[in-house]
């Protein structure tokens, strides 16, 4: 028998080419959202708008920053407040320990912000300053503002009683000079500021208010914000004569204020008036020595004016009002809101002002 002839195998079916994946179409770039103007002294008033700095961090400095949070017995959990700590390099080498600045910012700002905008840890690392940043609770406030409007506060208690905590908590971990503690602020900062020193006046060797509101005014939301815009004459005397009756041996409260003219958030009122109750509480009158300071300005500077009320060679109040300056920390980083970029530069008026002055005992 023949063989039979086996078949020949089929070629095999070429593979065919896997079709090119189409490119992924390039994302769109995100539409920025708009941002609602801020307001800075209390939610709901008027300001400026300005456009809001990237993300960034503090510019270097020699020292350390430190992020903590104080949480004394007793407080419920929201009542727990964060706060930044700067330290300069030479503070384990000073003997005596160094000063002690707290800073508080305004409404819709942070702590870290606050450092970035007044540029205050580079002046305080030079004048070999600790600076502490308190920051207010969003559960407390959602636009982050001191309630100086609040009458309990106004007291002592609330906000006022955990700040006077932290620092003295500052003061007792660290190698603070507790003659030279200071408290500054800026807008609802500035009126929380003036609220613990003026209930803490023994804590305090002198403070520094830029841009507030009257101490006193307000107990309401809608209040607080006619205070910003009037004043409140009503409160103006009223109120230290019951911080008076209270402790009659009140000790000195040195004060620099500082306001812009063209300021339509907190009007220049209010700097008229907190000048009127820092010449009461130091017992300040026609018979102590009035000088003033005109500096014209300079393609960095704004025209301002100073006016210093002195006892004996101590200046005792000092009044800045700075030209064509609106509802902004003098001389700070102007890419953050309520910062204006010309001078005179606040930081370093503020420091130059408290190295004036120390804390003597403590009166009872």
């Amino acid at each position: 028998m023949l063989a039979t002839p086996k078949p020949k195998p089929k070629p095999k079916p070429k593979p065919k080419p896997k079709p090119k994946p189409k490119p992924k179409p390039k994302p769109k770039p995100a539409v920025a959202a708009k941002r609602a103007p801020a307001r800075l002294a209390v939610a709901g008033a008027s300001a400026p708008a300005s456009k809001r700095g990237a993300a960034r961090p503090l510019p270097p400095a020699p020292g350390k920053w430190l992020a903590s949070q104080y949480a004394p017995a007793g407080e419920l959990p929201a009542r727990r407040m964060q706060y930044w700590l700067y330290l300069p390099h030479a503070i384990d080498t000073v003997l005596g320990g160094v000063p002690l600045l707290v800073m508080l910012h305004g409404c819709e700002q942070s702590a870290t912000e606050f450092a970035r905008g007044t540029r205050m840890n580079a002046q305080a690392e030079r004048a070999g300053y600790a600076v502490l940043y308190p920051q207010q609770s969003l559960a407390v406030h959602p636009k982050r503002c001191w309630k100086w409007y609040d009458r309990a506060t106004q007291q002592g208690g609330g906000d006022t009683r955990l700040i006077a905590g932290l620092v003295e908590q500052m003061a007792r971990g660290y190698p603070i000079d507790r003659t030279r503690i200071y408290i500054c602020g800026l807008s609802a900062g500035a009126g929380m500021a003036n609220i613990v020193a003026l209930n803490h006046p023994d804590l305090f060797a002198a403070q520094g208010l830029h841009s507030g509101p009257v101490f006193g005014g307000g107990h309401s939301t809608l209040r607080a914000v006619g205070v910003m815009q009037h004043g409140d004459s009503m409160q103006t005397g009223s109120a230290i004569d019951m911080l008076l009756a209270r402790r009659p041996r009140f000790p000195p409260m040195p004060t620099l204020l500082i306001q812009g003219e063209a300021d339509r958030v907190v009007r220049l009122v209010n700097q008229d008036q907190l000048a009127r109750q820092a010449m009461q509480v130091n017992g300040l009158g026609p018979d102590d020595a009035v000088k003033l300071t005109v500096k014209a300005g300079t393609s960095r500077t704004h025209p301002y004016r100073l006016r210093d009320v002195l006892r004996g060679r101590k200046v005792m109040l000092r009044v800045a009002q700075i030209g064509d300056l609106g509802h902004a920390w003098s001389g700070g980083d102007p890419s953050l809101p309520f910062h204006g970029g010309s001078g005179p530069d606040a930081s370093k008026m503020m420091l130059d002002f408290f190295s004036r002055h120390r804390r003597g005992p403590a009166s009872n």
